[in-house]
């Protein structure tokens, strides 16, 4: 990194060509991959709520409305050094692999947001410190290297002024001149954006806009929600051409988490702690371990480390046609309706059975972390390799032992789960309900003083 001036304590420059961010953007195929990078630094910085969404908003810049995608969360925020590591290249990766936080390769934020969009802004705030940053191919076009404007303030008394630790007064007002002059953000937008801070104290802004188009109009469609409790009611942002992923042995054509950001995010983490809102409306995390019917967990031991497989058959996936095993890292989803054993090769074998494993111990060989940048898949190793074979044994062991293969059953036939589960809108505990108790019948927000449920 480099200097703009010599008196910067900080570097907010980088020599890297400007091209890099259009080049970058092809790590994520997949556009949800994209906002997963998102996501994920909410989920670290300890975060209770995110919200996602895509709004239009007048832009005095373009004299037109635009819309713009913002990403906002109530995590501990980042001081100076944190946000000017975040949108900068060259940074080393931990030694270990800590399982606690879901980032771990740098590069998340800088491919995620420019997949998403041309130009973003974030807006972070710590009890003690603000910051704001500018990542733009609109800022950066034409020159020869990548600029990364960052202003950043520090707490004295009751204010906020320039901290001349991390920046020079004369670079403060350059990178703040810079963030008005070539984004929609002026003083009183900022000034706006930073009054959702009040009461919160702490979080973090994220503001992506130039879209990624789609012939005449946007890569993205959404919706905005309405007051109601059916699922047409509920927001939701889609990937406009409905196109389904690629994945071996896959017959069904309703797979909706390819293409529903709400589907996604209702099975993107293990344990979802987050309360996460799509265009306004609250995401309801579907738990798959805890949706099956004939469910069975097995404990055991593969390449000497300990490893948890639960397998079962879902009926809304059993409708659906899908099968497969959802992988997980760090607690965050990385490969979903991986389909092993016979299931690659039959159709009708493995119908509606869905496995759930969390591979974080076995995909680290004590120097490397075994997963792809782009957190949609795993390195093709021999760790992988022998754990593939292993899913389809227990796989094959499971569907035997629990299903005749020659009696596929009626399409009318159901797999009610073994235990109907609900989560607390406060602690986010998950509660069992009452045997016979129907879970349609439950309010829109649930707490765990109400009844009709088994404390576990």
């Amino acid at each position: 990194m480099v200097s703009n001036q010599n008196n910067d304590r900080l570097q907010t420059s980088i020599r890297t060509h400007p091209s890099f961010l259009n080049i970058s953007q092809g790590t994520h195929v997949w556009m949800f991959s994209a906002i997963a990078e998102l996501v994920d630094n909410s989920r670290d910085a300890k975060a209770t709520t995110l919200d996602i969404s895509v709004e239009d908003f007048y832009s005095k810049k373009d004299g037109k409305s635009i819309p713009m995608m913002a990403v906002i969360d109530d995590g501990h925020g980042m001081p100076h050094q944190e946000i000017n590591k975040m949108l900068s290249l060259g940074h080393t990766m931990p030694d270990g692999d800590d399982p606690n936080y879901i980032g771990r390769f740098g590069v998340g934020f800088k491919t995620g947001a420019m997949r998403i969009g041309q130009d973003a802004i974030v807006i972070t705030q710590t009890t003690n410190t603000r910051s704001i940053g500018f990542l733009s191919q609109s800022f950066n076009s034409g020159k020869d290297n990548l600029e990364v404007p960052i202003v950043s303030y520090r707490r004295q008394g009751s204010v906020m002024e320039v901290d001349t630790t991390a920046q020079s007064e004369a670079r403060a007002n350059y990178n703040l001149a810079a963030i008005k002059d070539f984004s929609p953000f002026d003083e009183y937008f900022i000034g706006e954006k930073l009054g959702l801070f009040h009461g919160k104290v702490t979080g973090t802004q994220i503001y992506v806009w130039n879209l990624e188009k789609w012939g005449a109009g946007y890569f993205l469609e959404w919706k905005s929600g309405n007051n109601g409790n059916r699922s047409m009611d509920e927001g939701n942002i889609l990937i406009r051409s409905r196109r389904l992923r690629s994945r071996p042995g896959k017959i069904s054509k309703q797979v909706p988490l390819d293409y529903s950001l709400r589907s996604y995010m209702e099975v993107i983490f293990l344990d979802p702690r987050m309360k996460i809102f799509v265009q306004g409306s609250l995401v309801k995390a579907r738990p798959l371990a805890k949706s099956l019917h004939n469910t069975v967990v097995l404990n055991e031991t593969l390449m000497e480390k300990p490893v948890q497989l639960t397998l079962g058959r879902c009926q809304l996936e059993y409708e659906r046609k899908n099968s497969g095993i959802f992988l997980y890292w760090h607690g965050r989803l990385i490969e979903a309706y991986k389909r092993v054993g016979n299931m690659a090769h039959n159709a009708d074998t493995g119908r509606g059975v869905i496995g759930v494993i969390d591979v974080t111990n076995l995909m680290y060989n004590g120097k490397n972390v075994l997963v792809l940048n782009n957190k949609q898949g795993f390195q093709d190793c021999e760790e992988y390799a022998e754990l593939e074979e292993w899913l389809s044994q227990k796989l094959d062991e499971y569907w035997d032992e629990n299903y005749d293969a020659l009696d596929l059953g009626a399409a009318s036939e159901l797999y009610k789960p073994d235990h109907e589960w609900v989560q607390c809108d406060k602690c986010r505990k998950w509660r069992i309900l009452s045997s016979g108790f129907d879970n349609k019948m439950l309010p829109q927000e649930w707490y765990t003083f109400m009844s009709f449920f088994i404390i576990i």
